[in-house]
Formats: structure tokens, C-alpha cells, sequence
């Protein structure tokens, strides 16, 4: 993670205040503030659109989309559809559409370019949580009735269904940038894992390798670094637990300071820090290799349940 003096840091998180606020990542000081005053719903998700320009809000049965350089609080798009809570947001990598998932039990695909709904998928239960695989090409989502789903954009159909854990609810899933492994996490803290073996290796596209509780409590988020080493699982417990990538997913590190649960987490992009955001109000930068808070968000004054970080380097 870039300091003042290299390339710009986008950091913002969201909160049950319905605020979302831009942050400094480094002084952090509070640099932007979206009140959305007279707009009821709280925010669920953020994502920052790969070149940083865009900010995607999940409020409620709605998405935002609003400029991440404007000082403006009014959104130039809004993507309405949804008839239940949004639980998730993605970009696409070449930021040509949108990805949300949502409790209204399905996947829907939004084009930024004309703000149209390009594509619908049921998936039957409340969906919470998807992802956009690496290839660009493939979707994956899990549910309160417990399955993993893989979707094909080509095609417009469900290809796969895993069931880790019977009906179980899935809570979060996570690929690895370089299309090895999907890791997914579910109510009861506990955590499974696939390799991803290519098409024509003859061996299951997806393959369990390894499951394990992470937490004894509710688990909110699991997420892979982009360096593909290190495993964070956010939970109820008020903990972050790190770790690392491999044949056994050992326990390296539990990250200590929220004081309520926590809800989603960030990695920099070069996987040396982590960033969460928890129901004590505030949000945490974490560097990894000590296992310290290095900085602390203050401002929201109810819990925040979203963040997102964009520190990429854009040449």
C-alpha cells in the first residue's frame, strides 16, 4: 500500500449509519463523506471499479454507483431491480458491468455503460455472496441452502453445484487471483477447500482438499490475498485469523483489537496489509507481517459492516 508520496489509495467503507466515507489511508483522516440524507437503506457491500473511478454501494434492494474523485453525494447511476436486501458487488476486471447477488434469491449482471440489467440468474435461495472467477468468464455464488454454484456467462446456466456442508448456509466465498484455489466459509466457522484443476487434467474441476474451523462462532468473510499465501476469515468472535496457504491452512496469526463482530476485510494489493470493518464502530489497518493495528478509522457511529481498497497501481 502506497504512502502519500506514490499513487492514490481509494480506502472507503460503509456503515448501519448509512454513511459511506472515504478515508486517507495513511493519516487516517476522513476525506469524503456520502450522507445520503433523506435516502433510507443501509449499505451491505462496496467495490471499487478496477481503474478506481467508480465506487459501487449495495443499499438495501438497490445499487449506487457514484464517482470516487467527485465531491458529489448523487450517484450517476442507480441499479434497481432487486426486490430483496443486496448482499454483494463486483466489477468486472475491464469495468464493463456490474456483478450483485442479493436475498431475493438471485444473480443479476448490470451494464455501466447503458445502466440496463444485461442478465438474470435464479438461483432459487437467498444468495449471499458472489464472485467474478479470474477467467472473467464464470461466476460463483453461495446460499442459505448451503451450495457453492458455479454460473457460465456464455451460457447463462448453473454448471456446477457443491454442497459442502448439507443445508448449512454459505456466508462467503473467495478464489485465488490465479485460479488455484476456492475457499468458502459458513455459519458455523467453519472453512472448505478446493483446487481448481484445468479442464483437461481429468480430474474433478473442483477438488476437496481441506476443511477446517476457523471460528467457533459465526463466520462473516473469508478472503484470499492477492499473493495467493494467506487466508483471512472475519467472525463473530471479534477476531481476524490469518492463514497461510497450502496442503494444511495453518493458523500464522490472529489479529486482535475490534471489540464486536467482524464483518469484511481487505487486502493491499501487494498483501502486506489488511483492512477491516467491524460493529465497534470502526475500522482497522492491519499490518500483516507483525500482526499490529498501524491505523485506526474513526467516524461512523454505528456498526460498519462494508469496506473496500483499491491501491493498485495503474502505471
Amino acid at each position: 500500500m502506497q504512502n502519500a508520496h506514490g499513487y492514490e489509495v481509494v480506502l472507503v467503507t460503509g456503515s448501519y449509519d448509512h454513511e459511506i466515507r472515504f478515508w486517507e489511508a495513511w493519516s487516517g483522516i476522513c476525506s469524503r463523506t456520502i450522507a445520503r440524507s433523506g435516502e433510507s437503506g443501509q449499505v451491505n457491500r462496496l467495490a471499487i471499479s478496477p481503474n478506481k473511478r467508480y465506487l459501487a454501494a449495495a443499499i438495501h434492494k438497490k445499487v449506487n454507483i457514484y464517482e470516487t474523485l467527485s465531491n458529489s453525494s448523487t450517484p450517476v447511476l442507480t441499479f434497481e431491480g432487486h426486490t430483496g436486501n443486496v448482499t454483494s458487488v463486483s466489477f468486472h476486471r475491464e469495468g464493463k458491468w456490474v456483478v450483485t447477488s442479493s436475498e431475493d434469491g438471485t444473480i443479476r449482471i448490470w451494464d455501466l455503460r447503458s445502466s440496463h440489467l444485461y442478465r438474470s440468474y435464479d438461483n432459487g435461495s437467498p444468495v449471499n455472496d458472489v464472485i467474478i472467477h479470474p477467467n472473467q468468464g464464470e461466476l460463483i455464488s453461495c446460499d442459505q441452502a448451503g451450495s457453492i454454484k458455479q454460473w457460465d456467462l456464455s451460457e447463462n446456466v448453473c454448471t456446477l453445484e457443491l454442497t459442502p456442508a448439507g443445508g448449512t448456509p454459505i456466508r462467503s466465498v473467495t478464489i485465488a487471483s490465479d485460479g488455484s484455489y476456492l475457499v468458502a466459509g459458513n455459519n458455523h466457522g467453519k472453512v472448505f477447500v478446493w483446487k481448481i484443476n484445468a479442464e483437461a487434467s481429468g480430474l474433478p474441476r473442483f477438488q476437496a482438499i481441506h476443511r477446517f474451523t476457523a471460528h467457533q462462532k459465526y463466520l462473516t468473510r473469508c478472503l484470499l490475498s492477492p499473493n495467493v499465501k494467506m487466508l483471512a476469515t472475519c467472525s463473530a468472535d471479534s477476531t481476524v485469523k490469518i492463514w497461510s496457504v497450502g496442503a494444511e491452512f495453518k493458523l500464522e496469526k490472529t489479529l486482535q483489537g475490534h471489540q464486536r463482530w467482524v464483518w469484511d476485510a481487505a487486502f493491499s494489493a501487494d498483501s502486506a496489509y489488511l483492512v477491516t470493518a467491524s460493529s465497534d464502530h470502526v475500522a482497522r489497518l492491519w499490518e500483516l507481517s507483525s500482526g499490529d493495528t498501524v491505523r485506526q478509522y474513526n467516524g461512523h457511529h454505528k456498526a460498519v459492516v462494508c469496506i473496500a481498497l483499491n491501491d493498485v497501481h495503474l502505471g
